[in-house]
């Protein structure tokens, strides 16, 4: 199956062009449009699952063979860029754009495939559901082709064996977020916050350019196996030091915080629900935001060699999933609730890479793509079944009226809030123990506190979640769908409604997705069974599986762990008490006593103001941020007309007046004396012309004239005296 996994990425590609070239030329029915965008991920999927079966029975995870496979075979390689020499090594002086070739080729190994499958599996039932989620959609043809597309950029970016590849998918994802967030581009809305996370990304993808033009004017190649390789020559640079390694690994780092949606740039993620539900899923579980935990997982080589670095990675992520989990607090739509917990799982797994457990972090991803997918499509279900409403204070006494809906998002609630034995607790108690355990830096045990901490907070606020939108009062009742929310972005051409909302559950074709991410939202963690409770009984499969591919730098690199340290029976003990704790607070206040949130929300007004109004972030760059702008717009206008366009004007007013001078000059000086030579010249040429007659008589007449006059010029004395002898001679004859 190796040999085939050139198709993996083509087969989206395929249904790309397909849906999107003659889907509305051939005027598509629903039924084949779904049936090509669905298909071809489903084929991507059977050689995903097949080529994983090949890797993990020919190629064991071991440290005394390659770890990865290429293509080098030539079964799915080609030269892209000829340069010439195949690599540059280090020390060699030669080398440049001219020794430089960028081979299209993919690398498959041990997190290739975690990844590969992650993509492939979750995409494929966010298709599904998209199936029935979008029927009656006049742009069906066009969304799926997105769909479509956005796998295949997605693909390329994980399986890509050089920057290069890696690059293109990683712009390419970016575009597709443009074009999916935007979807419904007739609304302002969307069209504002596609235009925020194209711009956004954009801030990042700088930073990741840069640091490839590092990578290469470095190690003068851009092959993930060969820089693993080339690296090792590089020592690692301790904390507070800044050398060559932290700058690319900041360069990096930067292109993740964009694509991931870290401080401080995450503002774009919870905008994106603007965009169809399937979108959000896709964007948030499968795809784009696990992008940048991935690229710096698999350029574990450079961060580990840069101590500060790392530290900055763990800070940045502690912080964004304490901030965005204390935001998720007070929304009240539903899918900005799960947006804000999304950027806040995502700092939990970039505090796992910061302090050395990329396994863990990548665990997260795997575990997280299934909860929050189960999650997303959850709120999708549940805003088709309430004609199109959003807004959770409108919602209420759901859970009889959409079982199967209530059922599934209780596995994914379960999963998120950390409760053993659902997939999210293994995962996210992984991450904490390595936290307090991390040996790359001091101050590992406060990032455990925070992170423990924004546990609870994130059981709390999924919990007045579920309360909001399945348990107590019928809010609904109450509510009209003609004032609804259509902050969503899901079919918005439905005509309003006039009466109270009356909920039901959806079609088979939504629903089916939901069993199956809850059943891998309950079991999908048990391939991460830490050794601690695995009693040396259960292995922690992925550990094993991953830690091949993780590169040992310094002292506190992360190595699979085979012993058990009591402390963290303890903190797995706190780690279920700080979640039950948030679950028991958020029943207290939304189901058992709600006058309490009112309540407390006043006495805790700036608190419950910062969290509301997001840090206030969102309002310093989008109001205050444009205030300055526009300020700083209108005192450059005035730069610009008093000194920039004052020095124009001046010039030309100067260039007015020497042009007027040079003109005088001109016209009666040099003109003048242009004309008057020439007037003398025809004069001349008058006079001259009078004696060419063409008669040689006249010829002979001027030339014995002129004979006369130059005897006459020369002879002049002589002939004078004659004449005066001749006078003189005259009068003496006359006395």
């Amino acid at each position: 199956m190796l040999k085939l996994v050139w198709l993996i990425p083509l087969l989206p590609l395929a249904g790309f062009l397909i849906n999107f070239l003659l889907g509305r030329r051939l005027r598509l029915s629903e039924r084949a449009v779904a049936i090509i965008g669905c298909g071809v991920i489903l084929g991507s999927l059977l050689l995903t699952l097949g080529a994983f079966y090949d890797y993990a029975a020919n190629y064991a995870p071991s440290h005394d063979n390659k770890p990865y496979v290429t293509s080098e075979d030539g079964s799915f390689s080609f030269t892209w860029l000829p340069g010439g020499a195949a690599h540059k090594t280090l020390g060699n002086e030669a080398g440049g754009l001219a020794d430089f070739n960028i081979t299209w080729s993919y690398q498959i190994d041990q997190l290739t495939l975690v990844m590969m499958f992650v993509v492939t599996f979750v995409g494929f039932w966010i298709h599904v559901f998209a199936v029935g989620y979008m029927h009656g959609d006049t742009g069906y043809y066009r969304f799926f082709s997105y769909l479509n597309l956005f796998m295949f950029m997605m693909l390329l970016l994980v399986m890509g064996s050089n920057f290069m590849i890696m690059f293109i998918g990683w712009e390419g994802v970016g575009l597709c977020s443009y074009l999916l967030i935007g979807y419904y581009f007739d609304r302002k809305e969307a069209g504002d916050a596609s235009k925020k996370a194209f711009v956004v990304n954009r801030i990042g993808d700088f930073g990741f350019a840069l640091a490839i033009m590092g990578v290469f004017a470095t190690f003068g190649t851009l092959e993930f196996s060969r820089l693993a390789e080339l690296s090792a020559a590089y020592p690692q640079e301790g904390l507070w030091q800044f050398g060559l390694m932290s700058w690319i690994a900041l360069g990096l780092f930067i292109g993740a915080t964009g694509k991931s949606a870290q401080i401080p740039l995450y503002i774009w993620l919870p905008d994106a629900m603007a965009g169809p539900t399937p979108v959000s899923a896709l964007i948030h579980a499968a795809t784009m935001v696990t992008a940048g935990v991935f690229m710096v997982t698999r350029t574990n080589f450079i961060f580990q060699r840069s101590v500060t670095m790392m530290m900055v990675v763990a800070l940045i992520g502690c912080l964004t999933a304490f901030v965005a989990a204390t935001i998720g607090i007070t929304q009240t739509d539903i899918k900005k609730v799960l947006a804000y917990s999304t950027v806040s799982q995502l700092g939990y797994m970039f505090l796992g890479a910061g302090v050395g457990a990329f396994v863990a972090a990548i665990f997260h991803v795997f575990t997280h793509a299934f909860f929050k997918a189960l999650l997303f499509l959850g709120a999708g279900s549940v805003i088709h079944g309430m004609h199109h409403e959003q807004e959770m204070p409108r919602m209420g006494g759901l859970a009889k009226y959409m079982p199967t809906t209530y059922k599934t998002m209780l596995m994914g609630w379960l999963a998120i809030c950390g409760i053993i034995p659902f997939a999210g607790f293994w995962s996210k108690d992984e991450i904490l123990w390595k936290s307090f355990d991390t040996h790359v830096f001091g101050g590992g045990k406060i990032l455990w506190f925070v992170g423990f901490i924004t546990a609870g907070i994130t059981a709390f606020y999924m919990t007045r979640l579920m309360a909001l939108t399945f348990w107590g009062e019928e809010r609904f009742k109450k509510a009209h769908a003609s004032d609804a929310h259509h902050g969503h972005g899901d079919h918005g051409d439905h005509d309003s409604h006039h009466g109270p909302v009356e909920p039901h559950e959806s079609p088979r074709s939504m629903t089916l997705p939901l069993i199956v991410l809850a059943f891998f939202s309950v079991v999908g963690g048990f391939v991460g069974i830490p050794h601690a409770l695995g009693l040396g009984v259960i292995p922690n499969y992925i550990e094993h599986w991953l830690d091949p591919v993780i590169a040992k730098v310094g002292a506190g690199a992360a190595t699979a762990t085979h012993h058990v340290n009591p402390v963290e029976y303890v903190l797995i003990a706190l780690s279920l008490a700080v979640a039950a704790g948030g679950i028991l607070l958020g029943r207290l206040f939304y189901v058992k006593r709600t006058e309490l949130a009112a309540v407390w929300a006043a006495r805790l007004a700036p608190l419950y103001k910062l969290s509301y109004n997001k840090w206030y972030w969102d309002w310093l760059l989008d109001v205050k941020g444009v205030e300055a702008g526009k300020e700083a717009n209108n005192a450059l206008w005035k730069v610009d007309a008093a000194v920039v366009d004052g020095g124009v004007n001046g010039s030309a007013w100067l260039t007015r007046l020497w042009a007027r001078v040079s003109g005088w000059w001109d016209k009666w000086v040099i003109d003048l004396a242009v004309n008057a030579t020439g007037w003398i010249v025809r004069v001349g040429s008058i006079v001259l012309r009078t004696f060419q007659t063409g008669f040689w008589q006249n010829y002979a007449l001027v030339f014995t004239v002129g004979l006369f006059v130059i005897v006459f010029i020369y002879q002049r004395p002589v002939i004078w005296s004659t004449l005066k002898n001749l006078f003189r001679m005259a009068r003496g004859g006359g006395n």
